[in-house]
């Protein structure tokens, strides 16, 4: 019986976790490219080792988290479910201790019975308690860096134990009328000496990784070279796509309700962004903005107008191709009977199509992935097309 209540404790670690990981990756989605605007901009470059650190440390977090509020009761009224004289808290330091040792069999003058300790319940209850907030030490070492700041993370492990055990003693502040776990101040110990612990073999940890200092060191360098990485010029991009297609949105809930509605304003944000903006902006659209660096014409800031509107026509092309395919695809998607000799061009029509879109979208992914990859010895197709290149120099 014993090990089956194991066994079904590590299922709600498990169970927990896997909600964790889900939360994660719902949230990942979201803050994905504000994070990348806000990397790109801070550090010149996407760090995979800032990634790491970051999104890993959201989903410890939600999984420590969890760890601790889950598995929720199924109603709120926890107080019927406990009896009235049910004491929700421990205020005796180290009770952890007698309770492995109760009918353990345990003596501590004899070491021998020491090996009884992995098989006591309590033993790994209060094992956990101390590993759930080591990785926090770990997360501190390496923005902190220094050895000395160990008792700050001593601190900052007690007060994030001290808001898990009262957000567990208020019953999640309220939603449910009574605790439905134990306040403990051996939880508060456990806790802070785990994160304490882990701030201090925290460097074993962090041997793969750059450190901070690395990172800002490649930052000075990339701004002294005035290097532009290719993810900024794609993410500037991005950000210019995305806006036209919100700015086209809200336009064509303007214009007069007609089958061109959208074109025009597609095209209206599309002359915006990639005209108006960069020729008023010297060379830099909204998102180069966002990601602090602009274009420059490889012959010279005279040609700079007529290197804006061929990157435009570049854009504008593509833009078009997928809209006749489109269009034409809509006009050929019409209801015959299987007899008409239409029906089987028609059907080719529309097949044909519908690959010529899917290949083409996959080749635009795979060159701005090869731009990506290629460490800047390539240009996106509309920057190439137009003589462009991306500068961090405003002069």
């Amino acid at each position: 019986m014993q090990i089956i209540g194991e066994v079904k404790k590590m299922g709600v670690y498990v169970t927990s976790i896997s909600t964790a990981a889900l939360f994660t990756m719902g949230i990942s989605v979201i803050i994905f490219i504000p994070w990348l605007i806000y990397t790109y901009r801070k550090y010149g470059f996407l760090s995979f080792s800032k990634m790491a650190i970051t999104f890993s440390f959201i989903f410890y977090a939600i999984a420590a988290l969890f760890l601790v509020l889950l598995p929720l009761p199924t109603t709120r009224d926890t107080c019927a479910m406990q009896p009235a004289d049910t004491v929700h808290y421990n205020l005796h330091l180290f009770q952890f201790i007698d309770d492995i040792l109760y009918k353990s069999g345990i003596v501590l003058s004899e070491p021998a019975t020491w090996r009884f300790i992995i098989k006591q319940p309590a033993f790994y209850q209060a094992f956990f308690n101390f590993l759930l907030l080591l990785p926090l030490g770990v997360y501190l070492r390496y923005f902190w860096q220094k050895r000395k700041y160990a008792f700050g993370a001593l601190g900052v492990g007690l007060l994030v134990s001290l808001f898990f055990e009262i957000t567990q003693y208020t019953g999640i502040y309220g939603i449910y009328n009574c605790a439905y776990r134990l306040f403990d101040v051996d939880d508060l110990l456990l806790n802070s000496t785990g994160a304490f612990v882990g701030y201090l073999i925290g460097p074993i940890f962090l041997l793969l990784l750059p450190t901070h200092q690395a990172v800002v060191e490649k930052t000075d360098e990339l701004a002294k070279r005035n290097i532009v990485q290719p993810g900024a010029t794609i993410l500037a991009l991005l950000i210019d796509v995305i806006t036209v297609m919100l700015g086209s949105t809200v336009l064509a809930l303007i214009l007069p309700n007609a089958w061109y509605s959208n074109f025009v304003a597609t095209t209206s944000m599309l002359v915006l962004l990639f005209v108006v903006v960069p020729l008023l902006g010297k060379g830099a659209t909204l998102g180069m903005r966002f990601m602090r660096f602009r274009m420059t014409g490889a012959e010279g800031e005279k040609a700079l107008k007529r290197s804006t509107l061929r990157r435009f026509l570049a854009i504008y092309f593509t833009y078009l191709t997928y809209v006749l395919l489109s269009l034409i695809s809509t006009m050929t998607a019409v209801e015959l009977d299987m007899d008409s000799i239409f029906y089987a061009p028609f059907v080719f029509i529309n097949v044909g199509i519908f690959l010529v879109l899917v290949i083409l979208t996959f080749i635009i992914m795979v060159h701005v992935l090869r731009v990506w990859l290629s460490k800047g010895k390539r240009q996106l197709y509309m920057d190439k097309y137009a003589n462009l290149y991306a500068t961090r120099r405003n002069e």
